[in-house]
């Protein structure tokens, strides 16, 4: 099984998420990630959906998304013609003895403090999978206490929008 990312384009309405991840549930996908927002279009948001899965078994459930009434347009993107990033908060124990190693392993991943406390931090970060796992393990000898990351953020490279076909072919 290949991950994939699939950016899935929906009206913004009730119960439009439930279906598209209710979905994947009942074809018994593991969704790795799962991100939602408006975009620049109003009334159109963007799901995207990152999954393990046999190209067969995709290609099938994305026939099904694309049956759906609320979805407008689904496209696969794939790494070398998108963009794609997470975004993660790292509290991290830092007493005044580890603070400046800390933040000097911080700003090696062009992360940023937003948060001190007396013995901890709030580590900021953006970038791709492997970028943070990387600032996770420099990050572990110091103590993690809590993580928070967001799913998945992709978008196509160059100048064609997927919203733009979308709408012109709905």
């Amino acid at each position: 099984m290949a991950r994939h990312t699939l950016s899935v384009l929906v009206e913004d309405k009730p119960g439009v998420l439930t279906r598209v991840a209710g979905l994947f549930a009942r074809r018994a996908f593991n969704i790795h990630s799962l991100a939602v927002g408006p975009t620049e279009v109003p009334g159109v948001s963007r799901v995207t959906v990152v999954v393990d899965a046999d190209p067969e078994l995709l290609e099938q459930v994305t026939k099904q998304l694309n049956k759906l009434i609320n979805v407008l347009k689904i496209v696969e993107l794939l790494p070398e013609t998108s963009v794609q990033r997470d975004h993660v908060l790292i509290k991290v124990r830092a007493d005044a003895a580890a603070r400046l190693q800390v933040t000097q392993a911080t700003d090696l991943f062009r992360a940023s403090i937003v948060d001190v406390a007396p013995d901890s931090v709030v580590i900021e970060a953006t970038g791709t999978a492997e970028k943070l796992n990387a600032l996770l393990a420099v990050l572990e000898p110091f103590g993690v206490r809590e993580i928070v990351q967001s799913g998945t953020l992709a978008i196509g490279r160059g100048p064609r929008s997927m919203s733009d076909r979308a709408l012109r072919s709905a």
